[in-house]
């Protein structure tokens, strides 16, 4: 009876120790999911880090922070290994345990990243990296408006030139944010009657609205055939359409703007954490870091990258705007869940 269980046991032993391997070499072989903005990351660095490392990574994209958000609610935050995330945005993922926490080793590998970007919102430190920041304002055409533009205003009371070729971002509250500012008032107000009234001026401007989406950033962009005058606009997308035109101007309203924060994040539900991890440290490291710096246009919170960056790119004011630029310019802070739902309810109205 042995003699015959033996061998049978031996190869049974051997069957699960095959699939084991098997199915790890089919896990290190599935790429790492990226959850991403479009144009947000250097090709040339990831076919870099697969060359050191072997590992693929494969990015997804979304267009607006709803649009990931939605993505990410939809399978419980499963589906992807590494997230591109809003400082706004992370409170909530942190809280719906969405996120893989920082491993130490890797908090002291981090060291060159700017305190006051782990300290603008607090969940970071443990869950998510610095990636880079800037600001929300407007980028307009110079030779195509009869002045030039300076404030909110401008955008949501429109001069006769501007009306119908305006785009705003497909995001309630970023534009709500700056009908807000706009008006005088904090982008985080929680007061009632302002909140309606900046709702009533997103209504009126609507028809003045010719798109609710991010303009493209190549040289089908409607800001540069002229289909569009004056656009909503995050500072790094201006200078990479700057690239196309000397005639696009950026501009941070003299009300101020949002000063936006993305973060790097690993999914809690991730396979790969740890090769997850690995990426991110790649790119912090000082070249790579500056590398992505010039290629996205945006300020690096790295600091070991500004050794690897030109005078020209340091002393850029859209990338890095004074302190006196910035003085009435806001992060986010979350709003209470019923001004939220009918901030929602409200711009998809005006939207559509």
């Amino acid at each position: 009876m042995f003699r015959f269980l033996f061998p049978y046991r031996s190869t049974l032993a051997f069957f699960i120790v095959f699939l084991f391997a098997f199915n790890v070499c089919i896990s290190q072989a599935q790429p790492l999911v990226f959850l991403n903005w479009a144009d947000y990351m250097d090709p040339q660095l990831i076919a870099d880090f697969k060359a050191r490392t072997g590992i693929e990574v494969k990015e997804i994209y979304f267009d607006s922070d709803e649009k990931r958000d939605e993505l990410m609610a939809v399978n419980d935050g499963k589906g992807y290994d590494l997230i591109l995330i809003s400082g706004l945005s992370l409170g909530t993922y942190v809280k719906q345990g969405w996120l893989s926490p920082i491993p130490q080793p890797l908090n002291a590998k981090l060291s060159q990243i700017e305190s006051r970007w782990w300290q603008a919102f607090s969940e970071s430190k443990q869950y998510a990296v610095p990636y880079f920041w800037g600001t929300l304002g407007i980028a307009y055409r110079t030779d195509l408006v009869s002045e030039a533009i300076t404030s909110w205003q401008q955008l949501f009371k429109p001069s006769p030139d501007i009306k119908g070729k305006i785009s705003m971002i497909d995001s309630a509250r970023e534009v709500s944010a700056m009908a807000l500012k706009s008006l005088g008032y904090s982008m985080n107000s929680h007061n009632k009657d302002e909140f309606n009234q900046a709702l009533a001026l997103m209504k009126k401007q609507a028809p003045s609205v010719a798109t609710y989406n991010l303009v493209n950033l190549d040289k089908t962009s409607s800001l540069l055939s002229g289909k569009v005058v004056a656009a909503m606009m995050y500072s790094g997308d201006a200078l990479m359409l700057q690239e196309h035109s000397d005639k696009i101007r950026y501009v941070l309203p003299k009300e101020g703007g949002n000063i936006w924060i993305d973060y790097l994040s690993v999914s809690a539900h991730s396979k790969r954490a740890k090769e997850a991890w690995q990426f991110i440290y790649f790119l912090n490291e000082a070249k790579q870091a500056a590398s992505l710096a010039n290629f996205v246009y945006c300020a690096s919170p790295n600091k070991s990258a500004w050794a690897h960056l030109s005078d020209e790119f340091l002393q850029n004011p859209t990338i890095f705007p004074s302190q006196k630029s910035l003085k009435n310019s806001e992060f986010f802070s979350p709003l209470p869940a019923r001004q939220l739902k009918k901030l929602h309810h409200n711009f998809q109205k005006i939207v559509n």
